[in-house]
């Protein structure tokens, strides 16, 4: 028997690349389960992350749908980070299931674009500016604000620790007033501070510089070194993870229409400069 688990980041992201390159192949899972000798209700776990994914298995079954070796290799290797993002874990009983699994697939990521047409992005933001908006949200509990203040401030740690973040946010959400002149005047000091770093880009889009393809509003395109690139989605109380390739593929697409639309990096510390009083 295998024992069913609740998934992790990781055992999710190494379920979807398992289903996907069985659907590329044009097998249901029953199909798959005579090809490669393991069970269709395991096989079913597997790929919803619900059951620990053993190199061994993953070969078989990538192999039964004629995965490329180097392919093979890749999934096989993103075994070996099963505790990359244990860190989460002290945080737990504050966060949702759907930002739980945001949070890890971001610790896993090695490269992150993002768009805000709301608030600044989290991480690009000070901790006194993450907690005048916690202080405001309707729906955190004020007994575990300060909780959620310290793990949005324990993700921007991930920006000393290899991630590469593009960063596009409205003139809308760099105005918006959050907190006191004093906080919001730290916030753009701090923003140019990061913009000045090799691997962080912040690029601010402004009604006049005219439509840009983001019209759905917020999303987050994570991209990994040995799995395909997923979109993060933020909905009201809730979050969808966009795995399908031709609508990733539209999201990527989003991001470029987003980097020409929005102003130079230069022009956008230009403008966000001018704002401190």
């Amino acid at each position: 028997m295998f024992e069913v688990v609740a998934p992790t980041a990781l055992q999710w992201l190494i379920g979807v690349e398992l289903a996907r390159y069985r659907n590329e192949a044009g097998l249901s899972l029953t199909q798959l389960a005579d090809l490669c000798g393991i069970g269709k209700p395991k096989l079913s776990h597997l790929e919803h992350g619900r059951t620990t994914q053993y190199p061994g298995d993953i070969r078989r079954i990538l192999a039964a749908c004629r995965v490329h070796r180097e392919d093979v290799d890749r999934i096989t290797q993103l075994t070996t980070r099963a505790h990359e993002a244990s860190w989460l874990g002290a945080w737990s009983d504050v966060v949702s299931d759907w930002l739980r699994t945001m949070i890890g697939l971001e610790a896993l990521a090695h490269r992150e674009f993002v768009f805000e047409p709301v608030l600044l992005p989290g991480l690009l933001q000070t901790e006194d500016y993450a907690r005048a908006l916690t202080a405001h949200a309707s729906r955190v509990r004020p007994d575990q604000a300060e909780r959620l203040v310290d793990l949005r401030m324990h993700r921007t740690l991930l920006l000393d620790k290899g991630l590469a973040l593009h960063a596009v946010f409205t003139e809308q959400a760099l105005r918006l007033r959050v907190g006191t002149p004093e906080v919001r005047g730290a916030q753009y000091r701090h923003l140019l501070a990061l913009g000045e770093r090799p691997d962080v880009t912040i690029q601010v889009v402004r009604p006049a510089d005219g439509p840009h393809a983001a019209i759905t509003g917020q999303f987050m395109l994570l991209q990994f070194v040995d799995a395909r690139p997923i979109c993060y989605v933020e909905l009201q109380d809730a979050a969808a993870f966009v795995n399908d390739p031709p609508l990733v593929h539209a999201y990527t697409l989003t991001t470029q229409s987003l980097h020409e639309v929005a102003l130079s990096p230069t022009d956008s510390a230009t403008l966000i400069e001018s704002l401190i009083t």
